[in-house]
């Protein structure tokens, strides 16, 4: 029961490391093997999750989002502005820690208003704009920093290359919360708790840490040194942000590395997909989505094409549609089904409105490519 357990929790851990394994019998391990592994983006990842996992423990996000939301009364607002934090906290937190963080507050606020169906389609749209606002910056996704280290962008040329897709997913969250949201009610007790002020000194401490971090990911540090600083200084000041830290995200990189790694060392298998990919990067990155999610998709068709820039734009689009297309989609699903509120459709909905989303953001990138 516990091994079928474990590979319904971390099922990408775990095709993705049979796959590595796999490989290994027709490319068998050699010295080479270490160069397929991305050092510099590992080091980053790990560093930038046990920074916010500090954050997180000292309640940082709980004191601001309390703060921000104590004194809002409208429902509309209240969804409107839970909707716009998700979008602009994914830029620097990541997708999943924005979703993390505020669902679990919405559902709490807009318990309060009794409305189910509105609370169904606020948590739907905080979904899709944390998966959205994570792919204006490097930092926003796991597959962002990949690429972004992978195919050599800029920190400029990123943000020019997502700019567009980001302002016009703003617009459409905007409208779709006000569509969804065309009559409005008002609640007293629409509050949250207050949570205490997070410990001065280790805030400023874990935010300077948190620059060391964009420092290397912008090419001015070198990512031992902030490797170095990042883990000593936090475990020195609190030990147990390592437990929080995603591990398994971590293995699952190191897995796919090698696959791909070994799949480039067979010809016949690596010019027939380049061939394939090639003919439509962006589209075949959304498609790729939707089964196997958006970070393997990136990191898998990364191998067979040097057209990083429309791979970035398909695997940010192909967050959008199926649950599974962004991994973080699943942790506001986890949330509301913990409230054990059955019947309500949130999956059929939450599809058709991510759809419409991808549908209208992929005719933009037709439009401007």
């Amino acid at each position: 029961m516990k091994v079928i357990k474990f590979i319904k929790t971390d099922t990408i851990l775990v095709v993705s490391g049979l796959l590595a394994l796999i490989s290994c019998f027709f490319v068998h391990p050699d010295g080479k093997y270490l160069d397929y592994i991305n050092f510099r983006v590992l080091a980053i990842l790990f560093s930038l999750m046990l920074v916010v996992s500090a954050l997180v423990r000292i309640g940082t996000f709980s004191w601001l989002t309390g703060k921000l939301l104590g004194r809002i009364r409208s429902e509309r607002y209240i969804s409107l502005f839970l909707v716009l934090l998700s979008f602009f906290l994914s830029m620097l937190l990541t997708n999943d820690v924005a979703l993390v963080t505020l669902v679990p507050f919405a559902l709490m606020l807009l318990e309060a208003f009794g409305d189910r169906r509105r609370t169904i389609y606020t948590l739907i749209l905080m979904t899709i704009g944390a998966n959205l606002g994570s792919m204006l910056t490097p930092i926003g996704n796991p597959q962002n920093l990949y690429l972004f280290t992978e195919y050599g962008f800029t920190l400029t040329g990123f943000l020019r290359l997502m700019f567009p897709y980001t302002l016009a997913s703003l617009v459409l969250l905007v409208f779709g919360v006000l569509l969804l949201n065309r009559t409005d009610h008002t609640a007293d007790n629409a509050n949250v708790e207050k949570a205490p002020m997070p410990n001065i000194p280790r805030l400023l401490v874990y935010m300077a840490l948190f620059f060391v971090c964009l420092a290397t990911v912008a090419g001015t540090l070198h990512y031992l040194i902030m490797l170095g600083i990042v883990t000593a200084l936090v475990l020195i000041l609190d030990w147990r942000a390592i437990l929080k830290v995603d591990f398994s995200l971590l293995l699952t990189f190191v897995f796919f590395f090698i696959l791909i790694g070994n799949i480039g060392r067979i010809d016949a298998i690596r010019n027939t997909l380049t061939e394939i990919v090639d003919q439509n990067v962006a589209l075949t990155a959304i498609l790729s989505s939707q089964i196997i999610s958006n970070v393997p998709a990136a990191m898998l068709l990364s191998a067979f094409t040097k057209q990083g820039s429309l791979l970035v734009i398909g695997v940010n689009l192909g967050g959008l549609g199926t649950l599974i297309a962004s991994m973080a989609s699943l942790i506001t699903y986890k949330f509301y089904a913990k409230t054990k509120r059955k019947g309500e459709g949130y999956i059929l909905k939450f599809s058709i409105i991510s759809l419409i989303f991808l549908v209208v953001l992929y005719l933009l990138y037709i439009l401007i490519r």
